[in-house]
């Protein structure tokens, strides 16, 4: 398999996880307000996850899904992506912790630097919203690249009802497109891409790119409102 190369990293911008780098130690704080916990529980149980699968995870942060995930199958290959590098930093040490070795790289998702069918699962939670729709397009592409043709997509984003009307307090994050863009008017570019999100779009979205997606699961944040969770077959 051919690594695919990538921009580099300093042509692109990206917002830390919380919005400030200062504010990256609060990340798992929010991450138990939220009540993220049993939403990455049910993401791994769908994933059906087997030993000696590899497993990505886009967008990693600060590595919470990669570690529940090890922790639950300790015989899978763990890898995770992030723009950030002291979230990264915050997921190495925290897998260290936990006795897990996971491969950590600094990457964006819409270009990532795997080879064709280098997964058997990849997980995304809650940065596809984050995206724009070319960049949400692209990510998906690559997934689908980087999946075996017997590969799952197991992604998880907020959920709007049909007039986008939902209460909800994404994860100030993550990246924007090249070098040049501000962080000013990040709420405006939020807003914007937040209508990707209204319904069924998700999982219409996924399909578009060529998976086979069954029926949308639904999950409520303890703070923030409604998350879906899809499940999508690679296929041939």
């Amino acid at each position: 398999m051919t690594e695919k190369t990538s921009q580099p990293l300093t042509e692109r911008e990206y917002i830390p996880g919380l919005g400030k780098d200062f504010l990256t130690p609060l990340y798992d704080v929010a991450h138990h307000v939220f009540g993220l916990h049993p939403i990455h529980q049910r993401m791994i149980t769908l994933a059906e996850l087997r030993d000696g699968h590899r497993v990505l995870d886009v967008g990693c942060g600060t590595g919470n899904l990669l570690r529940a995930t090890g922790q639950r199958h300790r015989n899978v290959d763990l890898f995770g992506l992030d723009p950030d590098p002291k979230a990264l930093a915050r997921a190495g040490r925290k897998a260290r912790r936990a006795g897990l070795t996971v491969r950590l790289d600094r990457g964006f998702a819409q270009e990532l630097p795997y080879g064709d069918g280098s997964f058997d699962r990849v997980f995304s939670s809650l940065m596809l919203h984050h995206l724009d729709s070319t960049s949400k397009d692209a990510l998906l592409a690559e997934v689908r690249r980087v999946l075996r043709p017997d590969g799952l997509l197991v992604l998880a984003d907020a959920v709007l009802g049909e007039h986008g009307h939902d209460h909800w307090h994404g994860r100030g994050r993550r990246q924007i497109g090249t070098r040049g863009r501000t962080r000013g008017g990040m709420r405006e570019r939020m807003r914007e891409q937040m209508r990707d999100n209204v319904g069924d779009s998700v999982s219409q979205r996924i399909a578009a790119a060529g998976f086979t997606v069954q029926p949308t699961r639904t999950m409520a944040l303890r703070i923030g409102g409604r998350v879906g969770i899809e499940l999508a077959h690679r296929g041939g």
